[in-house]
């Protein structure tokens, strides 16, 4: 997909209320011009139209361009004289020979996200206004100049023109920073973590740096649970519950600031796993301390049974994805199942697996913990840990075999 973006003349770039040149304005973190471009690569924009007024400095867009974001993308830069008005037609014949059969508008100023962006849908004529983005088709532009579409729909987003604006952009950043996936607990996760994830687009903090942060905190709960004294665990069961909001600001951060890779996720599931192995041997030696031996036998079947689902869940992950896409891993475990609901298991493990994300277990362990039913929890964890160690073999078998990994994984990209 083509995006074209036309820059303003010098004259129209006006600072917001004496703040930075526009174009370069950080929004949350990353220059303006900077994030426009790299949102729509990430929608699927892979060259670029850009017209450049003769009276800006060349030296921003150099910048720009050079960014580690834009790689991969095919740029040609117009340099103009004359103000381009996309109204017109004859500005669109002056950059005929560079336009494809349909490309992307891409306002200046517009902050939003991919998701956004993916759903705007072609217009057959040309759009109502210029300051949104829209799908355009060269014909439209330059055949039929005077046809306007009139149309309600409008991608969300927030057009830079002042310091307030900027302030709506990156609540909007953050408010959509997590993933279409998320259920209700890691919406309520996120909605805490969204004034924080804000305040750290603004410093040097990184995602990796947030996830070391989360593993702190979680070594520090499962000290408190070893002790196993009723307010230590309830104490406990609050860090480990902050420890899953560090889990959700560093892919919020992640995504925000264009960060996301796939050594940063690896890291952080490393980290979640020895979050879990840390807090439950909290657990279990606190459990053991309350009540004798017998919680040794469930405490260590749950320790076990968490090493073995990490270990074959990694490896369902490094044969059912791209090396360098891990984080899709369980996005297509989750379509698998869905296709495979006629199969009773693959139906019962669809409704129940997000019960081991860890989103969702720092909810129940809190619970547990406060009503003094950590016992209970022990029993139930031990069984769930070990039920998903021999589901994911099950799964290996079913979906990721050798013979057929491919046909699988070909068929979720089709239904995606």
């Amino acid at each position: 997909m083509q995006g074209v973006i036309v820059i303003p003349e010098m004259r129209l770039l006006r600072p917001p209320e004496g703040g930075k040149e526009l174009l370069t304005r950080e929004i949350a973190g990353v220059p303006l011009l900077l994030r426009v471009i790299a949102t729509a690569k990430r929608a699927g924009m892979n060259s670029l139209l850009v017209i450049w007024p003769d009276s800006l400095d060349g030296t921003l867009w150099d910048t720009c361009s050079s960014s580690p974001l834009l790689r991969g993308i095919e740029i040609t830069k117009l340099i103009t004289s004359c103000p381009f008005d996309p109204r017109k037609s004859s500005s669109w014949v002056s950059v005929a020979g560079s336009l494809k059969s349909q490309w992307l508008w891409l306002p200046w100023n517009w902050v939003t996200d991919k998701r956004a962006l993916t759903e705007v849908i072609l217009s057959v004529g040309l759009p109502p206004a210029w300051d949104v983005p829209a799908l355009i088709t060269k014909r439209a532009a330059i055949d039929k100049a005077n046809v306007r579409i009139v149309s309600d729909q409008k991608p969300e987003g927030v057009s830079i023109d002042s310091r307030r604006s900027v302030r709506k952009a990156e609540q909007l950043l953050v408010a959509r920073s997590g993933k279409p996936s998320d259920g209700i607990y890691s919406r309520f996760n996120r909605l805490l973590c969204r004034p924080v994830v804000r305040w750290l687009t603004h410093t040097r903090a990184t995602p990796n740096h947030v996830t070391i942060g989360g593993l702190a905190v979680a070594i520090v709960a499962a000290l408190m649970y070893a002790r196993g004294i009723y307010a230590a665990c309830v104490a406990g069961a609050l860090l480990f519950f902050l420890s899953g909001l560090f889990d959700e600001a560093d892919g919020m951060l992640a995504r925000i600031g264009f960060r996301e890779s796939a050594w940063g996720t690896w890291f952080e599931g490393f980290v979640d796993n020895a979050t879990y192995l840390l807090v439950f041997t909290g657990i279990t030696i606190g459990l053991y301390r309350q009540r004798g031996r017998r919680e040794l036998v469930y405490g260590l079947a749950l320790i076990a049974g968490c090493a073995l689902s990490i270990l074959i869940i990694a490896l369902q992950r490094r044969i059912s994805t791209a090396p360098d896409l891990p984080h899709e891993y369980a996005g297509r475990l989750n379509q698998l199942l869905e296709s495979d609901s006629a199969n009773p298991i693959s139906r019962a493990v669809r409704q129940i697996h997000i019960f081991i994300k860890k989103g969702v277990a720092v909810h129940y362990v809190l619970i547990f913990t406060v009503v003094g039913a950590l016992p209970l929890f022990l029993r139930l964890a031990a069984l769930g840990a070990n039920a998903t160690w021999i589901l994911a073999l099950y799964f290996n078998h079913r979906f990721f075999r050798r013979h057929h990994s491919r046909s699988a994984i070909e068929e979720v990209k089709t239904a995606a």
